[in-house]
């Protein structure tokens, strides 16, 4: 897992920026995904090209049987999908964390009293403790983050089955060209238990589309909901007023 720790110390600072259906895919992300590919499925796989079995010796007849079906192994295809489809999110904690930073300079000036006839623009995406808000540009990044995860899982699922399918069955692969003399049957190591594992890597991409789907609706609900509150009734004009009264000032919030 030590290969995985840069990643996931990345990824765990998302989820205090996250809703709650972001936290859940984070944790099929870990857990299913990450932990199951670093701990299980690479001793499972193994040198695949050494392990198949060709019944004849020619000389780099079996190289070429191998690279015909597997362009690239199962277990290197999921590591890119995990890194490509988790840089949207990556993106997004960027964002974040400039906002933060920007926020932060903020109420520096705040406290300081700087700005024009007393009145200066307030924090509006994140709190003290370093909070943020999803509303405005970050809801932008954050909506448009999904929305390239879900296009990256669909076109990853759609390539794997062009490269390879989804089941190794059957057990063994024909291949009739040069530099075999004659057709070879090539036998694939453990094909029912890879086969296994693909299927459950699948349904986990399956699920990460779903719950990135869920997110979205999950976020347009609330922020209709949030919207038709605001608009039920009027709202007191907030204010920010600074720690000395005796200067008068107040920094109205957008």
């Amino acid at each position: 897992m030590g290969e995985w720790s840069f990643l996931s110390d990345l990824l765990d600072k998302v989820q205090s920026h996250s809703t709650v259906v972001g936290k859940v895919w984070m944790s099929v992300l870990f857990l299913f995904r990450i932990f199951i590919l670093a701990a299980g499925i690479d001793k499972i796989w193994g040198d695949e090209q050494a392990n198949m079995n060709c019944n004849t010796k020619s000389t780099g007849c079996k190289n070429a049987c191998y690279n015909n079906s597997f362009p690239i192994s199962h277990t290197r295809f999921w590591v890119l999908q995990i890194l490509i489809v988790s840089t949207p999110t990556l993106i997004y904690l960027g964002h974040v964390l400039l906002v933060i930073r920007k926020e932060n300079k903020l109420r520096r000036r705040l406290e300081t009293k700087l700005g024009k006839d007393g009145m200066i623009k307030a924090p509006k995406y994140s709190d003290e403790r370093g909070k943020v808000q999803l509303k405005g540009a970050l809801l932008c990044s954050y909506m448009t983050q999904l929305l390239v995860k879900i296009l990256l899982e669909v076109a990853f699922i759609v390539g794997q089955y062009y490269i390879y399918g989804f089941i190794l069955m059957p057990n063994f692969i024909t291949y009739p060209h040069y530099p075999c003399r004659s057709p070879v049957n090539c036998f694939i190591s453990r094909p029912t238990e890879k086969t296994i594992f693909i299927i459950f890597m699948l349904a986990m991409s399956v699920l990460s589309v779903i719950l990135n789907i869920v997110e979205i609706f999950h976020l347009m609900i609330s922020k209709i909901k949030d919207s038709a509150r605001r608009s039920s009734g009027p709202f007191p004009r907030e204010t920010y007023s600074l720690n000395k009264p005796d200067y008068g000032e107040k920094v109205i919030l957008c």
